[in-house]
C-alpha cells in the first residue's frame, strides 16, 4: 500500500496530516503570510508598477499585523480573585467583580437590594417577597429545599446562605462547580449589621452600605434615647402556639427586645427557637406577649397559647401582633421592628 492510502488501524484515526496542520493558528498565519509574499514575489519583478507593488505591500502588512495581534480576552482562570472569611469561619474564594449571585434567605435578598446590589440577583427562594422587584428574579426553591442542578443553571458566582437555613450539606456541590458559598450568622442587631458590611464588601457595594448602617443606628440610638431610662417589661414572644415554640439566647430578636425597652422571659435557654412546655409557660407570667404575625405568615400565630391565657399579658390587655417580617428576617427591616417593640413596651416614650 503506497504512503497515500496508508492509515492506521484504528477505526477512528484520522488520514496523516502534515506538520503545518499541527501549528497554532498564530504560526499558520505566519506561514500563510510568507506564502503569499512567495507567490507573488515574480510579480514584483514582472509589473514594475508601483501602485501594485505598494498595495500588495500594504496588504500583506496588515495580515501579519492581524497574525500578530494579542487576544486580549481573559479567561476564567485569568480574572482576579482573593479570599475572605465568611461568618463561619469558613475561607472562601471569590471573584474581585461579583455580577451574578444568589440570595437563599429572605434577609439577604432584602440586604443586597438595600445596598442597591439587587440588578446581579439572579436567583432566590420562593420566601425573597420583599423588595417588590425580587419576586421578579427566578425562584430556586424554598430556604430548606432549594434547586441545587437550578442554581448551578443559573452560574452564579457565589450563593448566600444563612445559618438558620440548614444549607451547609450542599456546599461541596456548589464549590465542586467553581460556585462560592458565603454563609451569615447574625445573633444580634450588630451581627445583622455586620453582615450588611461584609455582603457589601464581598460585592463591591461598601459606601453604600456605609450610607445606609449611618441611617440604621441613627434610628437604633434615637429608640435607645427614648426607652433606656424605662423600667423594662417582661416579655414573651410566641413563635407558634401548637405547638409552643419561643426564642432562646441564641436568636437575634431576644437582642431586639432588650434594646426595646423589655427583657425576654425565655433569654437564658439555650439555642434560638426552642420548644417550650405548657407549664414552663404558666410559670413564665409575662407582662407582655409579642405575637408575629402578619406580613409572609399571614393569620397564622394570631391567637395566644392556651398556657399563656391566665398570664398578666392577657388580663392587662398587652398582647401585640407585629408584623413578622420585621422581627424574623435579619436584615435592615429589623430595625423597623425594634421600633414596633419600643413603641408596643413603651407607648408613652412614643406620645410625646
Amino acid at each position: 500500500m503506497n504512503a497515500r492510502g496508508r492509515r492506521s488501524g484504528r477505526p477512528d484515526s484520522k488520514p496523516f496530516s502534515s506538520p503545518a496542520d499541527r501549528l497554532s493558528p498564530f504560526a499558520k498565519e505566519q506561514r500563510l503570510a510568507g506564502l503569499l509574499l512567495k507567490q507573488h514575489f515574480s510579480q514584483f519583478q514582472t509589473f514594475a508598477g508601483t501602485r501594485r507593488v505598494f498595495a500588495l505591500v500594504l496588504s500583506l502588512g496588515l495580515l501579519l499585523a492581524a497574525c500578530s495581534k494579542p487576544n486580549n480576552k481573559k479567561t476564567d482562570s485569568q480574572i482576579g480573585v482573593h479570599q475572605t472569611t465568611d461568618e463561619a469561619g469558613r475561607t472562601i474564594t471569590v471573584p474581585d467583580t461579583v455580577t451574578r449571585f444568589i440570595s437563599l434567605a429572605p434577609s439577604l435578598t432584602e440586604i443586597v437590594y438595600a445596598i442597591g446590589a439587587g440588578d446581579g440577583l439572579v436567583g432566590r427562594t420562593s420566601y425573597c417577597t420583599y423588595p417588590a422587584e425580587a419576586q421578579k428574579v427566578e425562584a430556586v426553591g424554598d430556604t430548606l429545599k432549594p434547586g441545587i442542578e437550578r442554581i448551578i443553571a443559573l452560574r452564579p458566582q457565589i450563593v448566600f446562605v444563612s445559618t438558620a437555613s440548614q444549607l451547609e450539606a450542599f456546599t461541596k456541590e456548589l464549590e465542586a462547580h467553581h460556585i462560592a458559598v458565603y454563609v451569615t450568622d447574625s445573633h444580634d442587631l450588630e451581627g445583622v449589621f455586620h453582615s450588611i458590611e461584609r455582603i457589601a464588601e464581598v460585592l463591591g457595594k461598601r459606601p453604600q452600605a456605609d450610607e445606609l448602617l449611618k441611617q440604621l443606628r441613627g434610628r437604633v440610638s434615637s429608640v435607645a434615647e427614648k426607652v433606656g431610662s424605662r423600667p423594662p417589661v417582661r416579655v414573651f414572644y410566641q413563635v407558634s402556639d401548637e405547638p409552643l415554640y419561643t426564642i432562646g439566647r441564641e436568636a437575634f430578636i431576644t437582642d431586639l427586645i432588650k434594646r426595646a425597652g423589655g427583657i425576654s422571659v425565655t433569654a437564658d435557654i439555650p439555642g434560638a427557637w426552642p420548644k417550650y412546655s405548657a407549664e414552663s409557660a404558666l410559670a413564665a407570667k409575662p407582662d407582655a406577649i409579642i405575637l408575629p404575625t402578619g406580613g409572609s405568615m399571614g393569620d397564622a400565630n394570631s391567637n395566644v397559647a392556651s398556657a399563656l391565657k391566665r398570664s398578666p399579658a392577657v388580663t392587662n390587655g398587652r398582647v401585640y401582633k407585629i408584623n413578622d417580617d420585621h422581627l424574623s428576617r435579619p436584615g435592615p427591616r429589623a430595625v423597623d421592628g425594634l421600633e414596633d417593640l419600643a413603641r408596643a413596651l413603651h407607648p408613652e416614650a412614643f406620645n410625646k
